[in-house]
């Protein structure tokens, strides 16, 4: 969404709401991570990315505060609004939310499988590399209040990580990254 609203310089937040005007829940997560990400003031050389999705009934928007430092990639904050529908336990909703960032962030700066002879070369997670706690972002949850039925929290949370913080790559050094992990050229 990032790129089409680069080639009609239009706002990526603002071209992401107009083409949700039909699906007001997620609309509506957009928005408000929007009016965050402008409520902002990145650190310096931090610059924000954000990315949107819907699964299991549930609607998701996260901005990344992102820097790159001699092409390496460091996500500082991650801001996560979702629409869950009606919250019995508002604790277990952040964590999950938490949770599934730290690892859609493993996938986005780590998740390489090596083949060789057509088998996968790690066994576990002692050669397979997941993020850290020194490199994990801080995370901050809004859950949108809601009365509708209760819906999914469990991955909804992971899916829009590495776009948003692609996006935020993008930003601060002009490369598009597509595949995963997200290595600069």
């Amino acid at each position: 969404v990032d790129e089409l609203a680069a080639q009609v310089n239009a706002d990526v937040v603002d071209l992401r709401l107009q083409n949700t005007a039909d699906n007001p829940r997620l609309n509506n997560v957009i928005r408000i991570a929007g009016e965050q990400m402008r409520a902002v003031k990145p650190g310096e050389g931090r610059v924000l990315g954000i990315a949107a999705h819907a699964s299991f009934g549930s609607y998701v928007a996260e901005v990344a505060e992102v820097s790159v430092t001699r092409g390496k990639i460091k996500v500082h904050k991650i801001f996560c609004v979702v629409d869950c529908g009606q919250v019995v336990n508002p604790d277990i909703v952040r964590s999950q939310m938490e949770g599934a960032i730290m690892y859609g962030l493993t996938a986005a700066l780590h998740g390489n499988l090596e083949l060789k002879d057509g088998a996968i070369q790690e066994s576990n997670f002692h050669d397979y590399p997941i993020l850290r706690m020194n490199e994990a972002p801080a995370v901050e949850v809004t859950i949108v209040p809601s009365e509708l039925p209760p819906s999914g929290v469990g991955e909804p949370g992971l899916p829009p990580v590495a776009p948003a913080v692609a996006n935020a790559v993008y930003l601060a050094t002009g490369q598009r990254l597509r595949s995963l992990p997200l290595r600069l050229a």
